[in-house]
């Protein structure tokens, strides 16, 4: 259990910067000629939507990134995200573009005099994605194949990427690495007793006896790690017969990148796709078909996903419990996971992982004979 320091110390890393110290930020660092800066929803850093007058050849919206104090003593990490933005921009994924500081950095170090104690923190600016988030929209069978398909994509992509710092994402005791689960434990007390404390004590049981024992038969990779449905954005267009089509128009939020396995990509994704479905037991199957037309799981791979997806909302669901206890006034942006969350983890658990498994190894098949259920 944290004692009441620790639990000041991390409230103290997240930045609290006015609208106004963020539009100044944007002209003395990135030399922006700001018109107007709203908030942007963010998890423990401070993100802001910041538009500036037309210019003629220049985007006109951007996000400035203020990362906490704890991120912002690793600026290795923070240039290894920014580098890999700009890598699978290249190679033609929809991410942002990484904007230079006037000193010709993509990151930038300021200190804010508090009044008890100088705070460092790492600001970066990115183009403005357009699109609306997938979690604004009913999800259909295909676009969550491709969903799929594009975390493998992703994390197949990530395997040609080289970096003299990449041994930043080597994160020990990153919380939301899902090799971390058992982490969870010190964190419990916020859920009280109950039953929701009783399945994510035995999902984390079973997490050390299950999926611990097997990490060195899971193939590695960068994981992205937090595809959930406000981090990817979709455009719509019409089709031949005049209905709205969705593609995939942006992927936010590369702040969790860590070294994971490609199953853990697969998991996390299925979770946050069944956060918002009406049916949420059938997501799995159609993102798994999508991923394993670009990545086929190896059988201890398949074997462990059910357990790895109970993993990651057990993460999810904790964690936002926790968070509401330090920042209580972002109460409602924690809490989007936990209001299905909670039920989706208990219908998993409740239906057992042989029937959860063969609902979705049984619609990834159907798409080998090319018709999806």
């Amino acid at each position: 259990m944290s004692s009441g320091n620790d639990q000041q110390s991390e409230a103290l890393s997240k930045p609290t910067f006015s609208e106004e110290q963020a539009s100044a930020l944007a002209e003395s660092v990135f030399g922006l000629k700001v018109s107007k800066v709203q908030p942007l929803p963010s998890y423990d850093d401070q993100n802001f939507h910041v538009y500036v007058s037309k210019t003629k050849d220049g985007p006109t919206e951007y996000v400035l990134k203020i990362s906490n104090t704890k991120a912002s003593k690793n600026p290795d990490r923070i240039e290894v995200q920014n580098d890999i933005i700009m890598f699978l921009k290249a190679a033609g994924f929809p991410t942002s573009s990484v904007c230079r500081a006037k000193g010709d950095n993509t990151a930038s170090l300021v200190s804010v005099d508090s009044g008890s104690e100088i705070r460092s923190y790492l600001v970066r600016l990115l183009t403005y994605l357009p699109g609306r988030p997938i979690a604004e929209i009913p999800i259909s069978p295909q676009l969550l194949y491709e969903i799929g398909k594009l975390a493998a994509k992703l994390d197949k992509t990530l395997q040609k990427f080289h970096h003299p710092k990449l041994s930043s994402l080597h994160r020990k005791n990153f919380i939301w690495n899902l090799k971390n689960v058992p982490l969870l434990e010190k964190y419990l007390y916020v859920l009280g007793q109950n039953r929701n404390r009783e399945i994510v004590e035995h999902v984390i049981h079973l997490f050390k006896e299950e999926v611990m024992t097997k990490l060195s038969h899971f193939r590695e990779c960068i994981n992205h790690g937090d595809l959930n449905d406000h981090n990817i954005l979709i455009e719509s267009s019409k089709s031949a017969s005049g209905n709205a089509e969705y593609q995939v128009s942006g992927i936010l939020d590369f702040d969790d990148m860590s070294y994971g396995y490609y199953v853990f990509e697969l998991a996390i994704t299925i979770m946050y796709m069944m956060i918002e479905s009406k049916n949420p037991i059938q997501v799995g199957g159609h993102v798994l078909a999508g991923f394993e037309s670009i990545t086929p799981l190896t059988a201890v791979e398949k074997g462990a996903l059910f357990l790895l997806v109970c993993s990651r909302f057990c993460q999810s669901l904790v964690m936002a419990a926790y968070s509401c206890q330090l920042y209580p006034e972002n109460k409602d942006y924690f809490m989007v996971t936990a209001k299905t969350g909670w039920k989706h983890l208990q219908q998993m658990f409740d239906m057992g992982q042989k029937a959860v498994e063969e609902i979705w190894f049984e619609t990834a098949k159907s798409y080998e004979s090319g018709i999806s259920m």
